[in-house]
């Protein structure tokens, strides 16, 4: 897959840029992934698009990048995400623009963070903004 094919699977939903508190076992291994409604302050909240893409690590440095190699360890990535639907050998949802040739099927169809999300620039301690979305 090309670069730009490979960004071409970026669904739009922004679930990516959001943060999220994960727990440290007594042994020292990762626990639980909690999902939060916080948004990373990059984050456009109306077409969840990242505002600086192309430079986001100046401003965000521990901003993940999503690789074919780096998607299997993922487990906070949204079991719709495209990354790792393409990972598993799934084929995309019906609301994904590449499927649907509309980018707004995602925001249509309820699955992007659009209306749900606040920015980090707002909002406090992660800890009161946990949230159990079935889509998470």
């Amino acid at each position: 897959m090309t670069p730009a094919e490979w960004e071409s699977l970026c669904d739009g939903c922004g679930k990516c840029c959001l943060h999220k508190l994960q727990e440290e076992e007594e042994d020292g291994s990762l626990g639980a992934v909690s999902h939060t409604n916080v948004a990373c302050r990059l984050l456009d909240l109306g077409s969840c698009g990242c505002k600086k893409y192309d430079t986001r690590f100046r401003y965000v440095p521990d901003c993940v990048q999503l690789t074919a190699e780096a998607v299997s360890g993922l487990n906070w990535l949204p079991a719709s995400c495209a990354y790792r639907l393409v990972a598993e050998g799934k084929p995309l949802a019906w609301w994904h623009p590449l499927v649907s040739g509309d980018p707004n099927t995602v925001h249509e169809a309820g699955v992007s963070v659009r209306g749900r999300v606040i920015s980090e620039t707002r909002a406090g301690p992660l800890e009161h903004h946990i949230v159990e979305w079935p889509d998470l």
